[in-house]
């Protein structure tokens, strides 16, 4: 069989391909319109973890996973997109890795909404100028985003999915690597790549500024000029990429939330994320614990945070394995009620890991 015979029958899949997916969008578009009129979400996470559990069950290779993902990905920020145009607010500007992390959960297809803070992201999402917002709940690094915690305290969005995006940090300039001069980044970044600064670039000025996304700005603008940022940076404001990978870490994570109007239905894999106040009294924190521990339940994640009403009284937020649903936790929570001042369940939502 000749290249221009293989070719053909490449052909001839692709308007077999095109054709299915015209099809399979028609059918997306009128359960939109259902949706729509049930006034339903459109963007439903038990669906999108359903759809990429069959895609590994019914994929026997040579594709990996990970490409069948990325290209269902898109495939299914298309279908959002026909169903409604939807808007997801992001911590800003563009190119930061909350953007990344956006994209890599919704795809292009959809509508992004740059927010200059996390409040903001909140406030679009509240006000409904926004579907969905992603913000950073934690790094494996720097530890908890705590402004995002403290936002969830009287906001009534609620969590419907987690991101994990693995942080890689690149060296982006239009001059040669010998000429650079200055560097520009956040402070965060300048610590992740400590090491690799101090052993390539021991001379080199370092300017903090207020995202990364403004540093490669910067670094585009000005001759002898690099920003340490990521490549979607690179690609947006139109700066080379020198070097990849320069974190000093390989190890480096960041776990973000996408924010809704209503949590997720479950999937048999699934986190739950809680807000709980307890009274100032001996054993209360052993007592809130006690009945995950009772039913067996798996506590993933405890953090606590000052109420800034009352000297020395905290929040916890706490995320569990398994559904609000489930039996486990539904006796749990009943317990856990009984002994708490409030009990805010914040979201259920497919594990992303």
């Amino acid at each position: 069989m000749t290249i221009d015979d293989i070719r053909k029958k490449i052909d001839a899949i692709d308007k077999k391909l095109v054709e299915l997916m015209n099809s399979r969008s028609s059918l997306v578009h009128k359960i939109g319109k259902i949706k729509r009129k049930a006034k339903k979400e459109i963007y439903v996470p038990e669906r999108e973890e359903a759809v990429y559990r069959k895609l590994e069950e019914l994929s026997k290779g040579p594709l990996s996973i990970e490409s069948l993902r990325a290209i269902y990905r898109e495939i299914m920020s298309a279908s959002l997109a026909l169903e409604k145009e939807l808007a997801i607010a992001y911590l800003g500007p563009e190119a930061t890795f909350s953007h990344v992390a956006a994209r890599e959960k919704f795809g292009s297809s959809v509508r992004y909404s740059p927010a200059p803070t996390i409040e903001d992201v909140f406030s679009q999402v509240e006000r409904g100028e926004a579907d969905y917002g992603v913000v950073p709940i934690e790094n494996s690094i720097e530890g908890a985003v705590t402004y995002t915690l403290d936002m969830f305290i009287d906001s009534k969005s609620k969590i419907c999915a987690e991101i994990y995006l693995d942080i890689a940090h690149c060296l982006l300039s239009n001059c040669e690597r010998d000429l650079v001069s200055k560097i520009y980044s956040v402070p965060q970044v300048f610590g992740q790549c400590r090491s690799w600064i101090r052993s390539n670039f021991p001379a080199a000025e370092l300017v903090e500024v207020s995202s990364t996304a403004k540093a490669a700005g910067l670094a585009a603008r000005e001759g002898k000029a690099a920003a340490i940022a990521n490549e979607l940076a690179a690609e947006i404001y139109g700066v080379k990429v020198l070097e990849r990978n320069i974190e000093d870490s390989g190890r480096n994570e960041t776990r973000f939330l996408v924010i809704g109007k209503s949590s997720a239905g479950r999937t048999g894999n699934d986190k739950t994320s809680l807000l709980v106040s307890v009274a100032d009294r001996v054993g209360a924190l052993y007592q809130m614990l006690y009945p995950f521990r009772k039913n067996g339940i798996n506590l993933t994640k405890i953090e606590s945070r000052p109420s800034k009403k009352k000297a020395w009284e905290y929040y916890f937020f706490i995320d569990f394995a398994g559904h609000i649903e489930d039996r486990k936790a539904v006796k749990a929570l009943k317990e856990l009620r009984k002994q708490c001042l409030f009990v805010e369940h914040l979201g259920s939502y497919p594990k992303a890991r």
